[in-house]
């Protein structure tokens, strides 16, 4: 995994857009059903939008009904970590991404795959890396 990418909170408002500026570095929450990927079918890798860290892969995405992307778990346990959320009035587990420490979404133990977990991410957290 490549080292941690420690830019200013300055460096980060120029090179992100507003709303993954909110949500990578303030912790916002995109509109369900109104994101880029939330029905995204294409193949690839879901890259980190603020630092490019491969996240998740589009062969572990499904559909939660959320209406945001869902995946049954990262790409590999070190690109994301996870802490407790106790924000909004309710226990959640935030993920972040491992190398810049951006908020992405949160994880639940409700989900399909191996360890009964859905990754709930937003997509203004997310770049989609196209397979070829």
């Amino acid at each position: 995994m490549a080292p941690m990418d420690h830019r200013t909170d300055a460096e980060w408002k120029k090179m992100l857009t507003e709303e993954q500026y909110d949500v990578l570095r303030g912790c916002g929450t995109e509109p369900p059903f109104r994101n880029a990927y939330w029905d995204c079918k294409e193949e690839g890798v879901y890259l980190c939008a603020g630092c490019g860290n491969a996240l998740f892969s589009s062969d572990d995405k499904f559909d939660s009904g959320t209406g945001w992307p869902s995946y049954a778990q990262p790409l590999d346990v070190s690109a994301v970590e996870m802490s407790d959320d106790d924000s909004l009035g309710m226990r959640r587990t935030e993920v972040r991404c491992s190398r810049c420490d951006g908020h992405l979404g949160h994880v639940f133990p409700d989900g399909p795959g191996p360890h009964g977990e859905r990754y709930c991410i937003n997509s203004a957290a997310l770049r989609l890396k196209r397979r070829s």
